[in-house]
Formats: structure tokens, sequence, C-alpha cells
């Protein structure tokens, strides 16, 4: 399988990023993959079913949960929380971005039209933004981008979205008993620490 060849982007430049601590342990990211020039066309079943694939093996390689992902037209957004001390979002998102490139070259006619953005945007939550309300919150928002950009009346109808919990396929973030499964999942399977040190301030 051949890598998504990269054409001239002058304009690329690279996001400015917080310190790698910030993506470790137990951090929970906003995560959003953009295709270069908006391109669209590549958003069928068969890719959400091999980005779902890809999902898993990031979350298992890295220790991840995901509460909520969305694929739309010409770009994702996805939410991971660290389950392991060692859980580094950073190595998951540079592993999951290889594979969906691979992909979406797969895909292009001439192996360019469809070409990710050369980083993720990420937004790293702050400790209130982490609560169980404030998270689901926040997840819904992100579920809701199809309503917003008028492709669908509810988020619901929406094919391109769900969670992904390694070991927990049936978990979907809009059935109404999503989040008390998932934080009981959560509970169970998050790695303890004996002594866990408080998150550095957010710049």
């Amino acid at each position: 399988m051949r890598s998504a060849p990269l054409t001239p982007q002058p304009e690329w430049h690279y996001l400015p990023r917080l310190d790698p601590a910030f993506y470790q342990g137990f951090a929970v990211v906003l995560w959003t993959i953009t295709l270069e020039h908006r391109a669209a066309g590549w958003l069928e079943a068969p890719f959400h079913a091999h980005f779902r694939e890809c999902l898993l093996h990031a979350a298992a390689r890295q220790g991840l949960y995901c509460p909520t992902y969305v694929l739309m037209p010409d770009h994702l957004h996805l939410v991971w929380l660290g389950m392991r001390v060692a859980s580094d979002q950073l190595k998951a998102m540079r592993f999951l971005r290889k594979y969906l490139a691979r992909e979406l070259a797969r895909r292009s006619p001439t192996g360019v039209e469809f070409e990710l953005q050369r980083q993720a945007h990420d937004s790293v939550l702050r400790e209130h933004d982490r609560a169980r309300g404030a998270l689901a919150s926040t997840c819904f928002y992100v579920l809701d981008n199809p309503r917003r950009r008028g492709l669908v009346s509810h988020p619901r109808d929406w094919s391109h979205l769900g969670a992904m919990v390694p070991g927990y396929p049936f978990l979907h973030p809009l059935e109404d008993d999503f989040w008390p499964m998932f934080w009981k999942f959560h509970g169970k399977h998050r790695e303890p620490t004996p002594t866990e040190p408080p998150s550095p301030p957010i710049p």
C-alpha cells in the first residue's frame, strides 16, 4: 500500500502546540483533522468503516477512549480521553493520520486530491471542562455539527458519527444510556495511580 503523496503546499504551516505532557496520561483533547483545500467526495460508508478500524487500533496502542467522533464532508472531529499513565495522544494522532492518509490517497483518482492538512488542530480540555456534565455537553456540540451545517435535521440522521470504546462496540453517543455506561466502563478500566499529581494549568 502506497503512502499518500504530498503536493507542494507553500501555505502550510505548523500550528503551535502545548508541551507534550499536556497530551499524555489522562489528558482529554478535542482533535480536528481537516483535508487540504477542504476537499470533499471521500466520505462514504467504507471510509467510515476504515476510520473506525484505525481508531480502534490507535486506542488500543495508546490506551484511549473516544466518547465522540464525527466525520464531516471535509474534516472530522474526535475526542480522546487517556486511560493510562503512559497514554500519548500525539503518538496516537500520528498513527491515525498515517493510515487515514494512505486510505485517502487510495481513494484519490490521481493520488493527490484527498490530502490531510499538515497538522491536526487540538483543544486540550481544562479541568472543569472534563467534568462529566461539561464533557457530555462538549461531545454533543461536536455531534451536532451536521445539523448546524444544514446536512440533517438531527444528528441521529447523520450516519458518520459514533464512539470508540475498546471492548464495547455497541456504545453509541446518542443513546440515552451512553454516558452512564461510558463512565461505568471508564471507572472500571482507567489505570489507577498511587498518587495522581494535579494537571498543570493550561496556558
